[in-house]
């Protein structure tokens, strides 16, 4: 390996330990109390190291989000997707979910970390890429009549808030926090089947 090479890899791996760190930073801490210094000091780095790699924290940030949403985009596209948009739309739910519950730090990072950004932030193209492919089953189950009538961008709204804040509880509460016991262990498939009954065409009367 030449020199260049080498210090290519040394860089990556540097951008790497960036990126992991401000990871659990901002997942644990929130984006207000995070600065570009405290990355630093968790990996054991200088400040002027991290402004090597991005120009500032809304830079950091747009880099997480991009990463992040590229995982969700590949699950999404992992699986072809079924002829009926009904159940195309229920393997994405899926997805969503088993996404958020084994990624939870990522899912807090993505969805619940709040953040007052310096300046307007970049959109995640994977991230928009993803609610497009939930966007589009929720438009063909239209226009088979399977749903009613409607803008396929406010029904994939209400479809993906109702599941996000079943996965947002099952990443934050601990079994005994929940009320009269535990979440019933097909919490997300119930959650996914009652957002689609009430998006059903209802059958023509004679």
């Amino acid at each position: 390996m030449g020199i260049v090479e080498r210090r290519e890899r040394e860089r990556e791996e540097v951008r790497r330990k960036i990126l992991d760190a401000a990871h659990e930073l901002f997942a644990s801490e929130g984006y207000d109390r995070v600065t570009m210094r405290r990355v630093a000091e968790a990996i054991e780095y200088s400040p002027t190291t991290i402004y090597n790699h991005f120009e500032d924290k809304d830079d950091l940030v747009n880099a997480l989000c991009e990463e992040d949403f590229s995982k969700l985009l590949a699950l999404f596209e992992g699986q072809p997707p079924p002829a009926d948009p009904v159940e195309w739309i229920r393997q994405l739910g899926r997805a969503y979910a088993t996404f958020g519950l084994q990624n939870p730090n990522h899912y807090r990072f993505m969805f619940m970390t709040p953040a007052k950004f310096e300046r307007v932030p970049q959109a995640s193209a994977s991230g928009v890429q993803s609610f497009s492919l939930f966007r589009s089953a929720v438009e063909k189950a239209i226009t088979a009549g399977q749903f009613r009538p409607g803008d396929p961008q406010a029904l994939a709204q209400v479809l993906w808030a109702s599941l996000h804040g079943a996965v947002a509880l099952l990443i934050t509460l601990q079994p005994q926090h929940w009320p009269e016991g535990a979440a019933v262990p097909d919490l997300v498939e119930r959650v996914i089947e009652n957002g689609i009954r009430g998006l059903v065409a209802r059958p023509a009367r004679d």
